[in-house]
């Protein structure tokens, strides 16, 4: 078997990476950079430029499984021009993609694509589940609305769709972890707001496995790669300062000192988000890490 990867040498590609090795499955990857490029058997680089509509055929050759993880990253500030690039990685990507599979006539089957649970509406009383339809009216919202509408289009194609709705992602090699952690190291660390707003989280091992989960399984549809059990932001400070063994002395922080420093991309840490993983576990999936304590332990033990 093998796999065409989009973002494979990013925080979640490389996990998923690991794993296809481990069991056998030959990967091609796509990458932006050609000082990634490699050309190993099960371990094939192919360049694109997708803002120049440029992708090197090549990549689908024996790729029946598409893992889509393209996507600039939410964690910079929302300037107008940066907007614009985070909805069109994702976007203008996919579309290439199913552009090249068509006129190309490639044999591309599946396509399992990252998603996100910032389409749902922030909520402190909502338990949110993959048949919500009411979309967020925020930025990362309409982002996800349009993202999905564009992986979606694949089924014209005839091609099976799977759609992870991702949560906050906890690994110590990057993303949002580092940043949580570093204000608490230096006993500076604080709940935001009034840290009741919920946070559905997933290690990334979890991620990794629950997307190879859906390649090997089929799955079609969308599923919440959220683990088992949410917490609120309050219970997630707590937690990373316990499992670090510092205290937690200073008042928490208020939401208009963040969006002075942040501007529009302070609303990451007060939307409130809590959602259920139980249509993936109904599927038969086993998370690893279904609680915060053992998730933290291993990744910062």
């Amino acid at each position: 078997m093998r796999v065409l990867i989009t973002g494979a040498t990013g925080l979640v590609g490389k996990e998923i990476v690991k794993l296809c090795h481990e069991d056998g499955i030959a990967v091609n990857y796509l990458t932006t950079s050609k000082s990634k490029l490699q050309n190993q058997d099960n371990y094939k680089g192919f360049y694109w430029n997708p803002k120049a509509g440029e992708i090197d055929k090549a990549c689908f050759n024996d790729v029946d499984t598409l893992i889509n993880l393209v996507g600039a990253s939410i964690s910079k500030r929302w300037i107008s021009s940066y907007k614009k690039e985070v909805l069109e990685s994702r976007t203008h990507t996919a579309r290439l993609l199913k552009k090249t599979i068509d006129d190309n006539n490639f044999s591309v089957k599946h396509v399992v694509s990252a998603s996100a649970i910032g389409i749902y509406p922030s909520s402190l009383v909502n338990y949110f589940e993959e048949d919500f339809d009411k979309v967020s009216n925020t930025f990362l919202g309409e982002v996800v609305k349009h993202w999905e509408t564009a992986i979606d289009a694949f089924k014209t194609s005839h091609i099976d769709v799977c759609k992870l709705r991702i949560g906050l992602v906890l690994s110590e090699k990057g993303g949002a972890l580092p940043e949580i952690i570093r204000p608490i190291k230096f006993g500076a660390g604080a709940a935001f707001g009034t840290g009741d707003q919920w946070q559905s989280w997933i290690h990334v091992e979890d991620l990794a496995k629950l997307f190879m989960y859906a390649v090997k399984q089929g799955l079609t549809g969308v599923y919440n790669a959220v683990a088992p059990n949410p917490v609120t932001n309050a219970e997630l400070t707590k937690t990373a300062a316990k499992v670090l063994k510092r205290p937690l002395v200073l008042p928490n922080i208020p939401k208009f000192a963040m969006k002075l420093a942040l501007g529009e991309m302070h609303m990451l840490l007060f939307e409130s988000q809590r959602v259920s993983s139980l249509k993936i576990e109904q599927e038969g999936f086993d998370f690893t890490f279904a609680n915060l304590e053992p998730a933290l332990k291993d990744l910062l033990g």
